[in-house]
């Protein structure tokens, strides 16, 4: 809520940030007054005039539009210039989201996050625990020739990714493990001994990474998430297939966290328990 101000002071404060206003646009009052519909006159005694009377609504929106900051900001109901839709260009942005490996947006978040926890929900096993083989039978149908570059550079932002400082937690959905343990759905046509290996990388990572790396699993017929990254208080990225969604405002970006934390606090298999339930899923199917 705005905090409650006298008139005086509000009306002094609208003179001035208008002032302010006029001199970031490089506008005059001449100039300002043809572009709201006014004499120069009136232009000028809203600069100079005394006492606690404010303009009309009107006046006031057409300042506010002609010098592209909000109304609510003039009339010092926000400490914020910016309109709403410029606030939400700058909180909320949608981004192309390329059938690749780690591409290069994804990569200057990582970099923009370094120090901080990165919280991961992946669409499938995360890309950055996955073998050479399961990324080459994973993206080569979209690589094509340029398959081996386009690993060879992943690889390199990976080991990146995982030398930062950044903590990483990841949650996925247990029956995501347990498909790919047992070749089923979309797993169905990754070959046997591929399948092993990446099993075998799994708990050899999950072990030694712990807890720089956790990874929980949690019972998807009692909880649901999308894939989402959220990258320490700095931002959260929602993955749609075509595309990502970004949040930048702090309130969106705490409400997925505890999401997210939720996820957690629920896990079936917690990243301690994660490599025995690893092992035991590669004693049972292979």
């Amino acid at each position: 809520m705005a905090e409650k101000i006298d008139k005086r002071l509000r009306a002094t404060l609208f003179r001035n940030r208008l002032a302010e206003a006029m001199r970031l646009r490089g506008s005059s009052q001449s100039a300002l007054a043809r572009t709201i519909g006014v004499d120069r006159s009136t232009v000028s005694q809203l600069l100079k005039g005394a006492g606690a009377r404010l303009p009309n609504a009107q006046v006031v929106g057409e300042c506010a539009g002609a010098l592209g900051v909000s109304a609510d900001w003039l009339l010092g109901l926000t400490d914020r210039p910016e309109t709403a839709a410029d606030m939400l260009a700058n909180t909320l942005s949608l981004t192309e989201a390329p059938r690749a490996l780690v591409d290069e947006q994804i990569f200057q978040w990582h970099k923009e996050a370094a120090g901080y926890k990165i919280r991961h929900v992946p669409a499938g096993l995360p890309d950055m625990l996955k073998t050479r083989e399961m990324l080459e039978w994973e993206y080569a149908p979209h690589l094509g020739r340029s398959t081996d570059q386009a690993i060879g550079a992943s690889e390199d932002r990976m080991t990146w990714m995982r030398a930062a400082r950044s903590d990483y937690e990841i949650a996925l959905p247990l029956f995501e493990v347990e498909s790919f343990a047992r070749g089923e759905g979309y797993y169905r046509d990754l070959p046997d001994a591929t399948r092993r290996a990446q099993l075998d990388h799994l708990i050899a990572v999950t072990s030694q990474l712990y807890p720089g790396l956790r990874l929980y699993l949690f019972d998807a017929r009692r909880l649901y998430s999308a894939p989402v990254t959220i990258f320490g208080p700095l931002l959260a990225v929602l993955y749609l297939g075509r595309n990502y969604l970004v949040f930048r405002d702090t309130e969106r970006v705490q409400a997925i966290t505890r999401h997210f934390d939720g996820l957690l606090r629920e896990a079936a298999v917690t990243a301690r328990a994660l490599p025995d339930h690893l092992r035991a899923l590669r004693d049972e199917t292979t």
